[in-house]
């Protein structure tokens, strides 16, 4: 019997394996592995249905939202959507004015019968009207596509690089996502810039930010 006693001690000193510890239940001597799972807060434990196989999952679900696993589809593929549009949209409105030196908020106004400086062949109203013709109707061919996977990430034409047959697809998929969310946050961050500096630029506001941070910052511009 002397040979099948461990001390607590001992469990406590032998509870670590390839790096990571082990906790020990002081009531029984049973020995489980700490979840080595990234959750946005230190600590916490991940909802159960999120289960870290999305890209960038850290159990972030506080009101529940995607218990229900339509929910939690829906919420997937317009996180998806969304990132993408603001990414193309913070590139753009830097890009723009980069290039021509008119904010992006005030583009619309002062360049809408214009296109990279050439006169446009149509009125603005008529541009617009193309636009939401074509993007209404690929959007709905991409919704009536009944394989979700094929939903998000369609490949094929919309892949010219092939990066989805590549190994490491399912990493593309997380920086993806990274990105997106901070491309969101960017995107409101320009909007509200542009309201708090009388519709400056970013790129003229990080100029002037840059040439005096003590003075001309958030802080000042709440003021």
């Amino acid at each position: 019997t002397r040979a099948l006693t461990i001390s607590a001690p001992i469990v406590a000193r032998a509870g670590s394996f390839a790096g990571r510890k082990l906790a020990t239940n002081a009531t029984n001597g049973t020995v489980g592995k700490v979840s080595a799972r990234a959750v946005w807060m230190p600590g916490s434990t991940p909802p159960a249905h999120l289960t870290g196989t999305l890209p960038c999952d850290y159990g972030f679900d506080p009101l529940g939202l995607g218990k229900e696993p339509a929910n939690l589809a829906r919420f997937q593929e317009a996180e998806i959507i969304h990132s993408r549009w603001a990414m193309l949209g913070v590139a753009g409105a830097a890009g723009q004015e980069a290039i021509t030196g008119v904010t992006w908020i005030e583009a619309p106004v002062q360049d809408s019968q214009t296109y990279l400086g050439a006169e446009s062949p149509f009125p603005l109203p008529v541009v617009v009207a193309i636009e939401v013709f074509v993007m209404a109707f690929v959007e709905q061919q991409r919704s009536n596509e009944k394989d979700p996977a094929k939903r998000l990430y369609p490949g094929g034409a919309f892949d010219p690089a092939g990066f989805s047959k590549g190994a490491d697809f399912e990493t593309l998929k997380k920086k993806e996502i990274a990105n997106g969310r901070v491309a969101m946050l960017a995107f409101a961050g320009l909007i509200g810039q542009a309201q708090a500096t009388n519709l400056e630029g970013p790129l003229s506001a990080l100029g002037r930010h840059v040439a005096d941070p003590w003075h001309v910052n958030a802080a000042v511009n709440a003021a």
